[in-house]
C-alpha cells in the first residue's frame, strides 16, 4: 500500500512539473513570438535548465537559443539603424549565443534509442555561428580597449574554441588550413594569453602559447610573458628555457639578456653567463648592457684587468654601476699588492679608482653600504684626512 502511494506521489509530482514546464515553454515562445521582453524568455529557459531533469530536454534549449539569438538580432538591428546600442552588452549576446549553442550541440548530438547520432540543429547553428565569428573576435578587442582582461581573455578563448567543438567541424576544418584564418587564431592566442597575463594567471597565460608563439609580429612579446608566467609558478627550468630561446631570437631585447644574466648570477654560474654576454656582442659590441654585463661578470670572475677595460667601455653617466665595477676591480688589484714594496702602484690605483668611485657616490648617494667602505679604503692610501674622517664618522653612524 505504502508503495502504491509513492508512486501515485511521484507520478503526480511529475505531472505537475511537466506541466509547469509547458506552461514556461510556451510563454517562452510567446515573448520570443511578439519581439518583447526577450530577456525574461531566457530567464524562464535558463531557470527550467538548472533543473536536473530538463538538461537534456532540447527543446527547452532550442527555445533558450531562440531567446538569445532574437536578442541579437534586435540589438544588431539597432547598430544597423544607427539607434542607440550598448556595444558591450551586444558583444555579450554574441558570446552567450555560442556557449548556448555549444551546450545545446552536446544534447542535440546523444545516440537515440538505437544508438544512432543525428544532431538536428548543428548544420543550421554551424552555418549561423560560423558567420559571426568576427564579432567574437572584435568582441575581444572591445573589452582589451576598455582593459576588461577578464572579458576579453572570454571572448578570445570562446573564439578559440570553436575550432576544437563538433559543432563547427564541418564548417571550420577548411577554414582553419587558410592563411587568414590561421593568423586570425594565432592573433587570437596572443591576445588570449596578453590578457591572462594582464590577470596575473599563469595557468591561463600558458594555455594558449603554443598557437600564441606561431604569430611572428608578437613571438617577442609572446616568450616574454610566457617567461613571467613560468617564474611565477616557480618552475626555473622552463623559465630559463624560454629566456634563452628569445635571447636566441631577439638578442637586443631588453628582457631577456638581463634576466638570463641575472639567473645565472644569482647561481654563481658567471662562466656560462659570459658565454651569453659574449654572443650578445656579436650581435653589437657598442651596446652599453652588454659591454657592462662583461665587466661585471669579468670582476666577479676576478679578471680585474679586463673588468676595468670593459667598464670603461661603458657611459658611467647612464649606466651608473659600471663606475662601481671600475673602481671595484682597481682596488682589488690594489688588495693584492704588498703595502711595503708595491706602495706606488697601491697609490696609484687608489687614485686611479678615486674618481670612479666619487661619480658613483653622487649618482647613487643612497648606496652607502657599496661606495662608503671602498671610499673609506681609498681615502686612507691616498692619506686624505679630512675626506677619510667624514666616511669615517658616517660607517661609525650605520
Amino acid at each position: 500500500m505504502k508503495k502504491a502511494i509513492t508512486l501515485i506521489l511521484l507520478i503526480l509530482t511529475f505531472t505537475t512539473c511537466l506541466r509547469a514546464q509547458k506552461k514556461e515553454l510556451s510563454q517562452a515562445r510567446s515573448y520570443i513570438k511578439s519581439g518583447k521582453e526577450l530577456n525574461k524568455a531566457e530567464q524562464l529557459m535558463t531557470d527550467l535548465l538548472k533543473q536536473p531533469d530538463n538538461r537534456q530536454n532540447l527543446k527547452v534549449h532550442a527555445t533558450l537559443y531562440d531567446a538569445v539569438q532574437a536578442q541579437y538580432d534586435e540589438a544588431n538591428k539597432r547598430f544597423y539603424l544607427k539607434q542607440q546600442q550598448d556595444t558591450a552588452t551586444f558583444f555579450k549576446l554574441v558570446r552567450r549565443l555560442y556557449t548556448v549553442a555549444e551546450t545545446m550541440d552536446s544534447v542535440d548530438a546523444l545516440p537515440d534509442t538505437k544508438g544512432r547520432v543525428r544532431p538536428q540543429y548543428r548544420k543550421t547553428h554551424a552555418e549561423t555561428l560560423s558567420r559571426l565569428m568576427p564579432n567574437l573576435y572584435s568582441g575581444g578587442a572591445y573589452f582589451i580597449r576598455k582593459q576588461q582582461w577578464q572579458q576579453s581573455f572570454d571572448f578570445y578563448e570562446t573564439y578559440l574554441d570553436c575550432f576544437n567543438q563538433p559543432l563547427f567541424a564541418d564548417v571550420l576544418t577548411t577554414a582553419a588550413a587558410d592563411d587568414k584564418q590561421q593568423h586570425a587564431r594565432q592573433l587570437a592566442a596572443y591576445w588570449a594569453l596578453y590578457s591572462a597575463y594582464l590577470m596575473h594567471d599563469p595557468v591561463r597565460t600558458l594555455r594558449h602559447r603554443d598557437l600564441a608563439l606561431l604569430e611572428q609580429s608578437k613571438r617577442a612579446n609572446t616568450l616574454q610573458y610566457v617567461a613571467e608566467a613560468w617564474h611565477e609558478l616557480k618552475d626555473d627550468s622552463s623559465y630559463v628555457a624560454t629566456l634563452t630561446t628569445g635571447f636566441n631570437e631577439f638578442p637586443r631585447n631588453t628582457y631577456f639578456f638581463p634576466r638570463l644574466i641575472d639567473n645565472y648570477s644569482a647561481k654563481r654560474m658567471y662562466a656560462e653567463a659570459l658565454d651569453i654576454t659574449d654572443k650578445a656582442l656579436e650581435s653589437c659590441d657598442t651596446c652599453q648592457l652588454f659591454l657592462y654585463a662583461k665587466a661585471s661578470l669579468l670582476l666577479n670572475l676576478g679578471r680585474n684587468d679586463e673588468a676595468i677595460d670593459y667598464a670603461k667601455r661603458v657611459d658611467g653617466d647612464v649606466l651608473h654601476e659600471a663606475n662601481y665595477t671600475a673602481a671595484v676591480a682597481m682596488m682589488n688589484k690594489a688588495s693584492r699588492l704588498n703595502e711595503l714594496s708595491d706602495k706606488k702602484q697601491i697609490t696609484a690605483l687608489c687614485s686611479e679608482a678615486k674618481p670612479y668611485m666619487e661619480a658613483y657616490r653622487k649618482q647613487e648617494p643612497d648606496a652607502k653600504d657599496k661606495w662608503a667602505p671602498v671610499l673609506y679604503r681609498i681615502y686612507l692610501n691616498l692619506n686624505m684626512g679630512k675626506e677619510f674622517d667624514e666616511i669615517d664618522q658616517l660607517l661609525k653612524r650605520q
